[in-house]
């Protein structure tokens, strides 16, 4: 009993070894290609699910800096050639689109808590 139980936890480390280098080897061809990377397209390039980045601590903070620093630069580069009230209106849909992210990530974490909230009440 104890020898399959420790196949099944190699073979999930192993499992998730392989979808974290899938990951990786997405981001780096994004990154090459210099494309937009967000939890979309890294999805699409890897074939991995949104659900297994957002849950990976690490992948999810990855991803989102690397969203963050695009839109930081395609913003810092509107800036330089265009003062005008269209580049006041793109940062404003830049922070509109931010906040509804963040919105939608606090919803999910508020989420999480019930059901995490639920089982340790079942628990006890």
């Amino acid at each position: 009993m104890a020898g399959s139980t420790k196949g099944l936890k190699e073979y999930a480390r192993n499992k998730t070894k392989i979808t974290l280098e899938k990951v990786d080897e997405a981001i780096r061809e994004l990154s090459l290609g210099e494309q937009k990377i967000n939890f979309n397209s890294v999805c699409n390039l890897s074939g991995v699910s949104k659900t297994f980045m957002y849950n990976n601590s690490e992948i999810k903070k990855r991803i989102e800096e690397l969203r963050d620093k695009q839109t930081e630069k395609v913003i810092k580069q509107r800036l330089k050639y265009d003062k005008t009230d269209k580049s006041k209106d793109i940062i404003i849909m830049a922070k509109d689109k931010k906040i509804k992210e963040l919105q939608n990530e606090n919803r999910k974490l508020k989420e999480q808590l019930e059901i995490l909230r639920g089982k340790l009440y079942l628990m006890n």
